[in-house]
This record gives structure tokens, sequence and C-alpha cells, in this order.
């Protein structure tokens, strides 16, 4: 994760702590997750029975140990699965510094932007029944947007020229990040101003970030780049348009509790609050240092749900949203979504004119090999992008740390946790995937 990623972190953080200000009433959402879900047996088998060296795992147990000794993470978690199997699972380090809680494997943790692709499979479930297509305009389903103009630069008398998009945006490029939106926190345009100017993250509900979007210029032509956006915090207005659900309602009703996701939500209750992770930063020495919000983040429903980067959840909840994706969009027999439907999602639909290296969000470079599908990156060539995945890899990471991917080539998922934003992140994401797949002596297994 860039400097600059981590930037927008404390940004991002700050306005969904606001919006934690004013809670709305909890729904059914915290009781719905009780619910056990597929009957998963977590205990790692041998590794060598999927394909696995022992010793040469060791290697990702060391390298996660070193970062935590070297005070670079307080504590990790990992999961590495295949064929559905447990390879390895291991916590590291502590849930808290001060206390020196350790980190066990049911500790809570904040997902911030791997909530982007559980936004994705709510689009998905919407697209299936047929409430959507990826050709619509967004201003079918968001009137508001009907006349987004589009920025052009600044004139010589100092105002912003603004000029009519080339075509509507488009669903398919909402879900892609194409469709013109931005964030607001990585550029320094007059629209990049604009955005931070109205807060758009500290809005009272989503209706007011939709309302307050409408009056912003699209920052370039749709489908003429790929910038990271408020498209999936867009999308969950979408969600709860089109499903009359709160956004938080719907992905438990229709993800969270079929699969048995039970910590994951929207907000971490009092019961649970002992198994929260604390968020740490990084100063400028490099320690760590506990973060400005102390222990009250994510403390109740937010008015605003942000698809974006809203969630919390454990390492093994997120574990079988992955796995469920993993095994073409169900997990032990409870279907979220068809086979079909994964592909299309986990598929690359950025086209080569944007592949060119230019467009990227810290590591994340969208370039040859490495592109997007809907909500999710994906390396639909990895020896071209300089990765050791299978074919067909789809992942993303969140800004404290957390990062997953899904191999279908090899059949393996992983998930990695850890509470800290920074700068200067030790590479666990990609250090990660080289030592698992240097692990993998048996790929055909």
């Amino acid at each position: 994760m860039s400097g600059k990623l981590a930037a927008c972190g404390v940004i991002a953080l700050g306005a969904l702590l606001a919006t934690a200000q004013h809670p709305q009433p909890k729904h059914v959402t915290q009781a719905a997750q009780q619910k056990a879900g597929p009957a998963i047996d977590m205990t790692p088998v041998r590794p060598e029975t999927e394909g696995f060296s022992s010793a040469r795992l060791e290697r990702l147990h060391a390298f996660m140990q070193q970062t935590v000794d070297k005070k670079q993470a307080a504590g990790i978690v990992t999961i590495l699965a295949r064929h559905g199997k447990i390879v390895d699972y291991r916590a590291y380090g502590v849930r808290d510094l001060a206390s020196g809680a350790p980190m066990t494997k049911d500790t809570i943790f904040r997902d911030y932007s791997m909530s982007k692709p559980v936004t994705g499979v709510a689009m998905m479930i919407l697209f299936e029944q047929g409430k959507w297509l990826p050709s619509d305009p967004i201003s079918k389903y968001i009137p508001e947007f009907a006349h987004l103009k589009v920025y052009k630069g600044m004139g010589a008398d100092g105002k912003m020229i603004l000029v009519d998009p080339d075509h509507a945006p488009t669903m398919y490029e909402l879900m892609t990040h194409t469709a013109g939106f931005t964030y607001g926190f990585f550029g320094d345009t007059q629209v990049d101003k604009m955005y931070r100017d109205a807060k758009l993250l500290q809005s009272k509900n989503l209706q007011e970030m939709i309302d307050k979007l409408a009056t912003i210029p699209l920052l370039y032509q749709p489908g003429k780049a790929w910038v990271y956006s408020v498209s999936m915090d867009i999308q969950g207005y979408i969600v709860e348009k089109l499903s009359g659900q709160s956004l938080p309602d719907f992905v438990n009703s229709q993800i969270a509790m079929p699969l048995g996701m039970r910590d994951a939500g929207f907000y971490v209750p009092d019961a649970k609050r002992n198994r929260f992770a604390t968020l740490y930063y990084t100063d400028k020495q490099g320690n760590q240092v506990h973060g400005p919000a102390g222990d009250k983040d994510f403390a109740s429903q937010p008015p605003m749900p942000s698809g974006g980067g809203g969630m919390v959840s454990s390492a093994e909840d997120y574990y079988r949203f992955a796995q469920m994706l993993g095994d073409g969009g169900q997990l032990r027999g409870e279907r979220i979504l068809a086979p079909s439907t994964v592909h299309l999602m986990t598929a690359n639909h950025l086209p080569e004119s944007l592949l060119t290296g230019e467009f990227h969000i810290g590591m994340a470079s969208m370039r040859s090999g490495f592109g997007y599908g809907y909500d999710c990156a994906v390396a639909f060539d990895p020896q071209v992008a300089n990765m050791p995945d299978g074919k067909g890899t789809f992942f993303w990471d969140g800004l404290a740390g957390t990062w997953f991917w899904v191999d279908p080539t090899n059949d393996i998922v992983f998930v990695g946790m850890i509470q800290r934003i920074a700068g200067l992140n030790p590479d666990l994401e990609y250090g990660s995937r080289s030592l698992v797949y240097g692990a993998l002596v048996e790929p055909g297994k």
C-alpha cells in the first residue's frame, strides 16, 4: 500500500467514524449472523495431501512471524486452503499491543476495501434477478445522474471547462472503476477538490451522497481511464434501491447469513468488542501508534453504510466468502451465485488501451496480464504480469492490511488479516504469494 493510499485511509477512516456518531436501529443484522451456515472443518490437513510441502510452508510461517517480530504488524491471521480443505491456518502476535492480548483466530478485523467484492456479489445477486444489465446507463437507476458533465480542465478565466459525456456512463463502467468517478483523495484536480469539500463519505445517508455527486462533474470521459473511486459506494445505494433493503440487511440476509459469516457486518456489537483488533498507524519513526479513533470506531450501525469500505469480519468469515467464489458461487451446497455469474464477475473487463501501467492504486497496476473485473482485480495472464498465480486469479486488499486471493486454476484460496495503516506496509500480500506458490510442489494434484 502506498503512502498516498495511507493518506487516503486517514481521511476515509475519519469519514466512516463521523457517520458512526449517528447510529441507526440495529434491525435484524446482528441476530441474523448467529446462523451457523455450512459446516466447514477448519482443522488443517497434512499439506502434502493437497500438493504442498510442509517444509516449504515453514517459509511462510517465518515470514509472518518476522513481520510481527520486527513490529511491522501487531498480529496476523492467515488461512490457506486448496480443494476446499484447510492447508494452513495460523495466528501470530497480538491483537492489542498495550494489553498483550494474543491474536486469535476469532479476532474481528476492519475489512475496509475488501468490502468491495462483497458489494460486487450483492450486485451480481441482483443481476441474476434481472434487476440490471451491464449495458444499462447508471442514470436508469439513479436519475440524479442523468445530466452529469465531464471535467476538461481549467479555462484561462480560472473556471472549470465542462463538456457532455461521449456516452452516458454505464453499469459496466461503474463496476470497473471506469465510469468517470474518483475518490477525491489521490489527485489534485478541481474535481478531486470538489469531492473533498463535499465530504462525501461524511454524508448523513447514501441519498445525500448521491445528491452531492450529482452536482460534481465526472473526472474523465467514461471508459477512457481507470480511477479508483466511490463506485462501490454508489453500488451500495443501487443495492438498496433495487432490493428495498438497507445495504447491511441485504448483505446479511443474502450473503453473510447463508454462508455462516457470523461476525461479518458493518459494525461490531458490544458483546463482540473484546475480539475487535486494535487499529494501528505507523509514525515517521516507523513505530506502531494507536489509531485516532481509539476503540470507538464501528461501534454502531452506520447511517451511511459504505459498500466500498464499511465492513468488518473475522478471517474465517472472509474465507467462507472467498471459498464460495472459488467453488463457483456455492459453499457446501449453499448457493449464492451461479458459476457463470462468478465467471462474469471475475473476468477482466478492461480493454488493452487501459492496461498500460498508467492506472494504479497502491501496488495494483493495470497492465498487460493484470486487469479488473467487477469489484475485484484479475490476473488473467499472471506470467505476463510477473505473478506466480494461476490463470484467472482474482483478489483485492484493504486499507488496514487485509488481503485475499482466489486462484481457480490451482483451486487455492488465501486470506490474510492485519490491522495497520501505513505508508510503508510490509509487502505481505505479494510476499505471501511467492511463499505459497513456492510451497505448491504438486500443482496438478
